[in-house]
């Protein structure tokens, strides 16, 4: 395509230059003044409605940013064959398939698929050219990553950039579709010029994070210590919706034994410490903390896990962070990195780990994902983070999924966790799962609270979603209830019908037609979610943004998919090195597993009755009910909440046995 461009280029300027002298030759010996030859008129705009995101409306708008301020932008190009590239990415995906298990080298992908090198210099080249500074371009050549003034952005792609109000944040984004110069145009699918995607966050809750803003020193109601297990301790509470006076506190937060024992690595006395060997496990985040090996390995010698050295755990840095308040901060993204790192060991503790941190929320983490993608760094890949539904603009959409499809051929599993505020309908007005997770080319990862017993037996589980109500005091002296239960809901797993992709084959035969209806549905799997049953992590917590200095190695209890889907990597990893193969793109394996009357999934339903528990912060107590997910329910079967179950190791080896 770069080629025909610039034949086309070089046959108007000769046809110019032809023109010009014919004229001078028909006028014989005499002396005129020649007019320079006229310049090729330029090529007609393209424009990309499919570019502008869903909230940029004028009811939103709330003023005009100022013309220096700085801000990023992404061009994304087309493949070569989108077509080929997605029916060879399910080919080598599916049980069955001739194809299944070929995958290609990266040179393999970039020659048959990724765009012209010629093309991508030609969007460089024009942006340079508009002023725009390059920020990245991986080796894929499959998009541009570049940053502008609001003055530079609305001249070059003819938009007037407003900022609009969105999830409480104040963002900029373009009045109108942008346009490109129809020889850029020619080769690019999408034009991201808005910061939607600086909204993109952990999929993590943190034990404290669902008190009440108002500081409270006054002791609580009902005082509430935590368990170490299911139900170790109980507290008497008003009576609950089943006429329980006495209910479980809290969990201290799961040890990587426990969390072995639950999956089946191991019984949670003697630790499994291979698991995994031979594997690499790439983890993407925003950003980086200092302090990461040192942590991981003081959490390890506290927690039974083999030692981290620099040859098992890795990481690959930006040279600059860019947009770090709009992202949440370095230290806002600390806790994710600890979990990620902290889950995949305790799954994986025999595997290597890389860490690919991204310079910003945003495009860096495109960029963090090539480097691991195009270097073939790793096979399986975790994802803790996501955008509010997919309140994205649908051309980007398509553009990121490109790094799925590369994923995917290349035989290197991309899972994602499917949000923490389950159908989000309260952010958007309108149900939608959460994107990257809605993307049918990778593994969405949703959430349960768990219950394990005195000696690490599995219990239960149920769906993650979680409504509290506080308990008051009354005048009387009495306790309470601030309102009915089960109170208002907190936190759940995302998940529910996407309306960008349409239904992948694999989930045609398992996905109800109602949840469905034609269209890809998150999640596929799930694990351990629910912050009130949780997961033990440690970390020396960053204290100034600006400078990185850190503080003490304490730990906390967390959880949110961003913990989901960690773990399910790591049992994805510790099945392939126990099979000696690699998935891939796990999906159309997971569905075929889950059919089988054998599947060692753990089928997870809405609780029969409430399941309730207490927790107390200074001045407060609140009672949790567990299972209550927004309009997103688990039922039998397939659902919106777990998807066709919760892992296990055993069924992990089952998908890898999958031929």
């Amino acid at each position: 395509m770069g080629n025909h461009l610039g034949s086309r280029r070089h046959s108007l300027r000769a046809a110019a230059a032809a023109a010009a002298l014919a004229c001078v030759a028909g006028l014989g010996t005499a002396a005129v003044a020649v007019a320079a030859p006229p310049s090729p008129p330029p090529s007609k705009s393209t424009a990309y409605p499919g570019s502008v995101p869903p909230w940029a409306g004028s009811r939103a708008k709330t003023g005009i940013p100022l013309s220096n301020t700085t801000i990023e932008g992404e061009i994304y190009l087309g493949l070569r064959d989108e077509a080929g590239a997605k029916a060879l990415a399910t080919a080598v995906s599916t049980p069955g398939s001739a194809q299944y298990g070929q995958f290609l080298s990266f040179a393999q992908w970039k020659s048959r698929f990724a765009p012209a090198q010629a093309d991508t210099d030609a969007v460089v080249n024009w942006l340079k050219a508009q002023g725009m500074v390059i920020t990245g371009v991986p080796d894929s050549g499959q998009y541009v990553v570049f940053r502008g003034t609001v003055s530079q952005f609305n001249s070059a792609f003819q938009v007037a950039e407003q900022t609009y109000s969105f999830e409480g944040q104040s963002l900029i984004g373009p009045d109108r579709s942008p346009t490109l110069p129809g020889d850029i145009a020619a080769s690019v699918s999408a034009v991201s010029i808005d910061q939607g995607r600086m909204l993109t966050r952990p999929d993590n809750v943190v034990d404290g994070g669902d008190a009440q803003p108002a500081a409270k020193t006054a002791p609580p109601p009902v005082a509430t210590p935590c368990s170490q297990y299911w139900d170790q301790k109980e507290v008497t509470v008003p009576p609950t919706e089943t006429g329980a006076t006495s209910v479980p506190t809290v969990l201290c937060g799961y040890t990587p034994g426990q969390i072995q024992a639950a999956y089946g690595l191991g019984d949670g006395v003697a630790m499994n410490t291979t698991a995994g060997s031979g594997q690499t496990v790439a983890i993407i985040d925003a950003y980086a903390a200092p302090t990461m090996a040192q942590d991981a390995n003081h959490y390890a010698s506290l927690h039974g896990l083999p030692a981290l050295s620099s040859t098992s755990y890795r990481e690959l840095l930006p040279p600059v962070y860019y947009d770090q308040a709009l992202c949440g901060q370095p230290s806002g993204w600390q806790g994710e990195e600890a979990l990620d790192v902290e889950a995949v060991h305790s799954t994986a503790p025999g595997a290597n780990i890389l860490y690919a941190g991204g310079s910003n929320c945003g495009a860096g983490l495109d960029l963090a994902m090539s480097k691991v993608l195009d270097g073939q760094l790793a096979t399986v890949v975790s994802n803790s983070y996501g955008y509010v539904g997919e309140a994205v603009p649908s051309d980007v959409l398509l553009g990121q999924q490109n790094n799925h499809l590369q994923a995917a051929v290349e035989g290197i599993g991309l899972y994602f966790s499917s949000g923490d505020s389950g159908d989000e309908k309260a952010a958007l007005g309108y149900t939608s799962p959460d994107f990257p997770a809605s993307s049918p080319f990778v593994t969405s990862v949703g959430g349960t609270s768990l219950a394990l017993g005195a000696s690490n037996n599995y219990l239960w589980e149920t769906a993650w979603g979680t409504t509290r109500q506080e308990i008051v005091t009354q005048r009387d002296g009495s306790l309470a209830y601030a309102g009915p239960l089960p109170g208002v809901f907190q936190y759940g797993a995302g998940g529910g019908r996407s309306a960008a992709f349409g239904q992948p084959a694999y989930q045609a035969a398992l996905v109800p037609q109602g949840l469905a209806n034609g269209k890809r549905v998150s999640p596929d799997v799930s694990a351990l979610a629910d912050v009130w049953t949780g997961f033990k992590i440690g970390y020396s917590p960053i204290t100034n943004d600006h400078s990185l200095n850190s503080g003490s190695y304490s730990e906390l209890r967390i959880g949110g998919t961003s913990l989901a889907c960690p773990l399910t990597a790591g049992l994805m990893a510790s099945a392939q090195a126990a099979a000696g193969k690699r998935i891939g793109f796990a999906n159309p394996a997971v569905y075929q597993a889950a059919a089988t009357p054998t599947a060692a999934l753990r089928d997870v339903t809405s609780p029969a009755h409430a399941i309730n528990l207490a927790r107390a912060y200074p001045g407060q107590t609140f009672v949790a009910t567990l299972g209550l997910d927004t309009s997103l329910v688990a039922t039998s079967g397939y659902d919106d909440v777990t998807g066709v179950g919760s892992m296990t190791e055993a069924f992990a080896q089952q998908v890898a046995a999958q031929h």
